[in-house]
């Protein structure tokens, strides 16, 4: 007996068919697994590359000094001498193709330091008479002074001539003598000059000398250029100059030839003011060493100024530094002040040599040490012991490539140098830093100037904290309208007005940020500069007037108030806040002249509030606008789609939709608003066209709403067009995007565990 099972093709081709679907289906979950998983990894990879790489542009910062392989030398003067004479100075020309080496025998030579290959070798005419005296001005002049036993001077530049022949460059270097070869007599009376200074500026060279007798000399020749001509003539002009109470023993005299630095026996510093060298007067005497310090047999060995001749640093016996300049005080005269202290060294200081171009320094010392300095940024970038004895003289390059110092003995030893940006450090860019010229510790951000010898101010504060600022004002603005009206339109407003209001919202955010930026700083700050009254009176009136309006509508009868369907009311709000804001811009000129004597801005000048037009009240708003969009669609978003059973539960237990709206929704709705409050804050944060625009882009340290800022990503804007590509400049801005990106990255990230945490306490709702 046999049975057979009769099937339905239909049945079969169904069931095949929901397997090709299953299949199918299931393919597709694969593939969009894949798919959201990859972008998520994407985004992940794609922000630690945008570490990475900011983070390597920045590392170069981090780096500190390097010295090559040292090379060791004599020159003639000291293999053929039985008795080595002293070197007095040592310099290098700009490509590290030629050098020059003063000696106490009046030889100057002239030769390659990397090599120590002679290119030249000249004796400076000295007649009968002795070099007891040597001094340099700033670097970058070349000029040098030599005092003489007979109380004469021969003042004196080592120039390079610099040629193309067959298109190779060439360095020729010479001797110039600006009032002659000969020795100009500085004391009529035939005394020696035991300690001398010179500088040469704009308004011509300056001598300082001291004689053997201690009298104070000054020779200044003014010099007159013809237009016709191009020939300098130099007048000159002699005064004597009041002594310090002790033997001095150093004379600093600074590039604009007005202020003379004395330092004597007793360790102190006397400031003289030498604009008028006829009547020349001691303003101000500081001591160098503490009186125990003294009693220990310590003294000043060194003093040298630094590029531009603002600051002076200062080496002691104990390889102690300092830095001292002039601080004008409230009646507007230079006082002595010691701004910083410095790292230091195991042995006596025995010479320092500013560089050409940054406010760095090289110092040597009796142990044999060499130390590489920075003075904004009190930073020692380099200590290292290169000689068995005592570093007699040191020098840098111009271009700070390269660094050459001399033993006892007299010979020569050479080494490259890398230190590309000493400017940096965690004091220079977070810390008060007492910069030249100023009279206290600040924090500044001034990275150009128009003077070579300008000193960069690298502090990140002033635009962090404008950064804080722009976005605090914004969300100032922001948050209240836009929460409050994300929960209105969500849980209160009409279903056709929301249909309306919530898609036009939204299109804001599409709107180019340039534009606002504008807006704001070419209508808006002009417009609230005119009408400042009218601005605070908004403040004030605009809640005034709503809360009236609502009053007068509740006040209606009840058959009116039907005739408007729920949730239309807002719309009778709107003719009330036009025509206040309206009232409060026309009235504003009679409250302008009834209350502050027709001008607003002139009363916050008069009782000492600054006020400038592009400030962060402006900034506030425009920003504003630019926030609300995001934080409001988030936010209504998260109100709208509470589950509608958590509500009508509540309303159906006798509370109202007021206490339903505030004890259920916002309370489930919560972890939403608080995303889109704080992607509204990195928004913020990160604005770069509106703070740009609509700001004075002045690095301020307050948070005065009436005055600008500048922030990170701001700068980063303006100022990296202009940023030599590898320099210390071009890598901080470098830093100020990697602080931005660390900043929004933390911020978001403290705001996920804040979320995650609102959602499941809130879960059970």
């Amino acid at each position: 007996m046999s049975i057979t099972t009769d099937t339905d093709p239909q049945a079969d081709q169904a069931e095949s068919a929901r397997l090709r679907h299953r299949k199918l289906r299931g393919l597709r979950d694969i593939g969009t697994r894949l798919m959201v998983s990859t972008a998520g990894y994407g985004v992940v990879i794609s922000l630690t590359l945008i570490f990475v790489f900011l983070f390597i542009e920045v590392m170069p910062l981090l780096r500190s000094a390097q010295l090559g392989e040292v090379v060791t030398y004599a020159t003639p003067a000291t293999e053929q001498a039985s008795d080595s004479p002293e070197t007095l100075y040592l310099a290098k020309e700009r490509y590290q193709e030629a050098a020059v080496r003063f000696l106490d025998n009046g030889q100057v030579e002239f030769f390659e330091p990397t090599s120590g290959q002679m290119l030249a070798s000249e004796v400076i005419e000295t007649g009968d008479a002795d070099i007891v005296s040597f001094a340099h001005g700033e670097p970058r002049t070349q000029m040098a002074a030599i005092g003489l036993n007979d109380g004469t001077a021969v003042m004196v530049k080592h120039h390079y001539e610099i040629t193309y022949p067959d298109d190779v460059r060439k360095v020729t270097p010479n001797l110039e003598y600006p009032m002659g070869p000969s020795p100009m007599v500085l004391d009529p009376e035939g005394s020696a000059l035991t300690h001398i200074a010179i500088q040469e500026g704009e308004r011509g060279i300056t001598v300082v000398a001291v004689t053997e007798d201690d009298r104070m000399l000054l020779k200044r020749f003014v010099a007159r250029t013809s237009f016709l001509t191009g020939e300098t003539e130099y007048t000159p002009t002699e005064a004597v100059l009041p002594p310090p109470p002790a033997t001095i023993k150093a004379l600093l005299l600074d590039i604009t030839q007005e202020n003379l630095l004395v330092i004597d026996q007793n360790e102190g510093m006397h400031y003289y003011d030498v604009r008028n060298p006829n009547r020349a007067e001691r303003l101000d005497t500081a001591q160098l060493v503490s009186p125990e310090a003294a009693q220990a047999g310590i003294e000043v060995t060194a003093a040298e100024y630094l590029l531009g001749t603002v600051s002076v640093m200062v080496g002691r016996s104990d390889g102690s530094l300092s830095q001292y300049m002039l601080v004008r005080d409230a009646n507007n005269v230079g006082r002595i002040e010691r701004i910083r202290e410095f790292d230091s060294h195991p042995g006596s200081i025995t010479h320092i040599f500013p560089e050409f171009t940054r406010k760095g320094f090289v110092v040597g010392d009796a142990s044999g040490h060499l130390g590489i300095h920075f003075a904004t940024s009190n930073k020692t970038l380099l200590l290292e012991s290169v000689l068995p004895g005592a570093v007699a003289r040191v020098a840098v390059s111009p271009r700070n490539d390269g660094v050459m110092y001399t033993d006892t003995d007299g010979q020569i030893h050479y080494r490259t140098l890398k230190n590309a940006h000493p400017q940096s450090s965690f004091q220079a860019l977070w810390q008060k830093v007492w910069y030249e010229g100023r009279d206290q510790a600040e924090y500044i951000w001034q990275s150009s100037s128009a003077t070579d010898e300008f000193e960069p101010k690298f502090s990140l504060m002033p635009l962090t904290l404008g950064t804080l600022k722009a976005a605090f004002y914004a969300m100032l603005f922001a948050m209240p309208l836009a929460i409050f009206g994300a929960v209105y339109t969500a849980y209160f407003m009409h279903p056709t007005i929301r249909g309306w209001v919530k898609p036009v919202i939204e299109v804001m955010e599409a709107l180019p940020t340039v534009i606002l930026g504008f807006l704001a700083g070419l209508w808006f700050a002009p417009f609230v500069e005119n009408h400042l009254p009218a601005m605070f009176s908004i403040l004030l009136v605009l809640p005034l007037v709503m809360l009236l309006t609502a009053l007068g509508w509740r006040a209606l009868p009840l058959s009116i108030r039907q005739r408007v369907p729920e949730g239309w009311e807002a719309v009778l709000l709107v003719p009330a806040i036009i025509g206040a804001i309206w009232a409060c811009v026309a009235l504003s000129p009679s409250v302008e002249v009834a209350f502050f004597d027709g001008s607003m801005r002139q009363w916050f000048t008069d009782v000492g509030i600054t006020y400038d037009q592009r400030n962060a009240m402006v900034v506030g708003i425009a920003m504003g606008f630019a926030v609300i969009p995001t934080i409001f669609s988030i936010a209504e978003d998260a109100v709208f789609n509470v589950p509608k059973h958590l509500s009508q539960g509540s309303l159906a237990l006798g509370a109202t939709r007021w206490q339903t709206m505030l004890g259920v929704v916002l309370l489930t709705a919560s972890p939403g608003i608080f995303s889109a409050v704080m992607i509204g804050f990195g928004r913020a944060v990160g604005e770069t066209m509106i703070v740009l625009m609509a700001t004075g882009n002045s690095p301020v340290m307050n948070f005065n709403i009436f005055e600008g800022m500048r922030t990170l990503s701001a700068n980063i804007a303006v100022e990296m067009p202009e940023a030599a590509v590898g320099g210390t400049h071009y890598r901080l801005l470098f830093l100020a995007a990697l602080v931005l990106f660390g900043f929004t990255f933390i911020l978001n990230t403290i705001a996920e565990v804040v979320r995650q945490r609102l959602r499941t306490r809130y879960s059970s709702l």
